[in-house]
């Protein structure tokens, strides 16, 4: 018997030198009071008139240095700060308030440095926007420098008295209808090109990401937006299919023109073509509620789209439909031509040489139709028949002004 107490406080030992090496918090579990958490997400569950506080279980260390929060509803006040505090911390008070706590508040841009009284530091923010906390561990003995950013770029820092792994991750709330969504497993200092197809998270969801920015299920549009070109596009690693037919994307941030585009497109679609302006895509419109399959030619087909709506695109397969048989299938093509009257997009002229070998395209009789179909706040606008391309069609979102944000979701239903 004392063999087995033996080794099983041998085996308990190693154990705990593990987490100490892995930066990991003995016997620590994250705490949170007046805040509901669901998956990543964190909601205000409190009565206005009282503090919600998370803190994460694990602190910040040099191999996890930084964390993310995105704000999803401000709710009515906005009162939403992020940072960092001791292990202990009292967690009916926000962030910052008490000694050896640092937070950046949302609603007034100010920093609270162990202190109720706040000083001005950075720019509000509001839905949709992407606040950061990170350390930096290059301070003298005894102190840690605390950085904060705003939609990825920083905004300030400030000089902390506290040890390594010695801070937690902590995000307060005081008002009825907030909420967030958090990301304890950040990047930064990762360097970005624009102008780059890049993958920056969720990669399992997202094959091609083009002057796009993904955190969590949030799309943010970070292009230049001032020209037809510059259309930040954004298409799913896998097509829809018989089991996943359907997806919604809600407008979170509408920026300056709303021109988003909801819709499907084939592998290979020009990552500087707005979803539906070019062949082998059928997009909806947000910003004048129209139709565009193939071209730059739309056609009114439903009601303008605003911040808050919910937009959604999905395939009706035939009952006998085999997936494989969509593989067998010429380019696709749609039901009908834009007849001549349509008013033409302002905002982009097709290329003559692309008439053309749209018009000299053989229609394929042996092709398997389906009916795609789309909707605004879950109900049916309208239907397009047309014939699917060989390897099928991917959920396809465009973007193309200042401030544009919209959450994603690429499986709502199944079937």
């Amino acid at each position: 018997m004392d063999d087995i107490n033996l080794h099983y406080r041998f085996l308990n030992w190693r154990r705990r030198i593990r987490e100490i090496r892995e930066g990991r918090p003995l016997r620590c579990r994250e705490r949170l009071r007046r805040m509901l958490r669901v998956g990543d997400g964190l909601r205000y569950h409190g009565q206005s008139d009282e503090v919600g506080c998370f803190v994460a279980a694990r602190p910040l260390t040099r191999r996890n240095r930084y964390y993310e929060v995105t704000i999803i509803d401000t709710g009515v006040r906005g009162m939403i700060a992020v940072g960092l505090v001791p292990q202990l911390y009292k967690i009916d008070h926000q962030p910052g308030w008490l000694p050896h706590s640092v937070a950046f508040n949302a609603d007034d841009g100010k920093l609270y440095n162990g202190n109720t009284v706040g000083q001005q530091f950075g720019p509000k923010c509001c839905r949709g926007d992407r606040i950061g906390c990170g350390l930096s561990f290059d301070s003298d003995v005894g102190q840690l420098t605390v950085f904060f950013t705003k939609n990825g770029k920083e905004i300030g820092s400030v000089d902390v008295a506290a040890a390594p792994d010695s801070l937690f991750p902590a995000v307060g709330m005081h008002s009825l209808g907030e909420e967030v969504l958090l990301d304890l497993n950040a990047e930064w200092g990762m360097d970005e090109d624009d102008g780059q197809m890049i993958v920056d998270s969720h990669e399992e969801d997202w094959g091609r990401l083009h002057d796009v920015r993904v955190t969590g299920t949030l799309l943010e549009y970070t292009g230049k937006g001032k020209s037809i070109v510059d259309v930040g596009l954004a298409q799913a690693r896998r097509p829809l299919n018989t089991r996943f037919h359907y997806y919604e994307l809600e407008i979170t941030d509408a920026g300056e023109k709303c021109y988003i585009a909801l819709g499907l497109a084939g592998r290979d679609y020009p990552k500087n073509r707005h979803p539906g302006w070019s062949r082998g895509s059928i997009a909806y419109h947000a910003d004048d509620g129209k139709l565009f399959h193939g071209s730059g030619v739309g056609v009114p087909f439903g009601p303008r789209c605003f911040e808050g709506d919910i937009m959604g695109c999905g395939i009706m397969f035939p009952r006998d439909f085999c997936q494989d048989s969509a593989d067998e299938a010429d380019d696709w093509d749609f039901d009908a031509s834009p007849k001549p009257n349509e008013v033409q997009n302002d905002m982009y002229v097709r290329d003559e040489e692309e008439e053309e070998e749209e018009e000299a395209e053989a229609e394929d009789s042996d092709a398997r139709k389906v009916v795609v179909f789309f909707t605004r706040n879950g109900k049916v606008v309208g239907r397009r028949e047309l014939r699917l391309p060989v390897g099928g069609l991917f959920p396809t979102i465009g973007m193309m002004s200042s401030g544009e944000k919209v959450r994603v979701d690429l499986h709502p239903l199944s079937g």
